[in-house]
């Protein structure tokens, strides 16, 4: 996936039409809400989401890792195809994150059947988030900044659409507003959790920890862990508030999403919780040709 680099919005974008009801709006007409606000931000055009596919999911993926191996990023995870029955591995041997996709930006992913039906705020994030995967410009830098820069721009362009569509009264609108917070309470627990664990299986290569102990620590990570995120409220609604596999393959997959997204949240937060002013800000700070540079961009734009 690439991350796209986001243009100044030209200006506020008012809603022109009455407000519409979620639950009988055509997709297809909310798809077009979001091509014409992503235009304004400056994304780059794709053919994302213009048709629709009878399919349950767009791809079935198995990643996996060892039982004591954690890489920080689903780049770094191991990768089968599954089928719509699962994946053909050992899970006694291996940590296993089966994914069925219902949509990556691929510049023509279709709205899949598992999409389509999704709850209207998952739907309105999805499409942003991987339309903003579309600038080539960026394809230089690891896929954690992509993804935590689509994760919240996402949120924001679909709350906005929210807004244009259904109104700030709307219960749509509401939720969405409280997904960016609500993804960086996610972000604090996966990012402390998988710290953790990496000192912990760095300790048990160096014969500090025997695997027995190693394994039982571990255990009691991830008890912890669904513990941790299954305690806070409200939950999401476009977003597992918790992993979808919970073992290394989900946690390493997750951080890909989490590990910077506190400091873009920071940004928001910075810049009023705008959509304009926070594109402005991530454009600016991403706009950098290794990884070191967008990290001291970020940190500047936050002191």
């Amino acid at each position: 996936m690439t991350l796209l680099l986001l243009a100044l919005l030209a200006g506020p974008v008012a809603a022109t039409d009455p407000p519409q009801n979620p639950n009988t709006a055509d997709r297809k007409d909310l798809v077009s809400a979001v091509k014409v606000l992503e235009k304004k931000l400056g994304f780059r055009r794709t053919k994302n989401f213009h048709k629709g596919t009878a399919e349950s999911a767009v791809a079935y993926r198995c990643y996996y890792t060892g039982k004591l191996e954690l890489p920080d990023s689903y780049e770094k995870l191991q990768l089968l195809q599954g089928t719509k029955a699962g994946c053909p591995l050992d899970t006694e041997k291996y940590d296993v994150f089966f994914y069925p996709l219902d949509a990556v930006g691929s510049g023509k992913t279709p709205v899949s059947d598992s999409l389509a039906h999704e709850p209207m705020e998952r739907f309105l994030v999805v499409v942003p988030h991987e339309d903003f995967h579309a600038n080539k410009e960026l394809r230089k830098l690891p896929a954690a900044w992509g993804e935590a820069s689509a994760t919240l721009i996402g949120f924001l362009t679909a709350q906005e659409v929210a807004r244009q569509k259904f109104g700030e009264n709307s219960e749509v609108y509401r939720n969405l507003q409280v997904e960016p917070e609500l993804f960086a309470r996610k972000a604090e627990i996966v990012n402390r959790y998988h710290a953790q664990l990496s000192r912990l299986y760095a300790a048990a290569r160096a014969g500090q920890v025997s695997e027995r102990d190693a394994l039982a620590q571990k255990q009691q990570a991830f008890e912890e862990l669904q513990q941790a995120c299954t305690a806070f409220t409200p939950e999401p609604k476009s977003f597992n508030r918790c992993l979808a596999a919970n073992n290394n393959a989900g946690l390493a997959f997750d951080e890909t999403y989490t590990k910077y997204y506190p400091m873009m949240y920071q940004i928001y937060l910075a810049e009023g919780r705008e959509l304009k002013p926070t594109a402005e800000a991530l454009e600016k700070a991403l706009k950098a040709s290794t990884e070191a540079e967008v990290l001291r961009n970020l940190q500047m734009k936050r002191e």
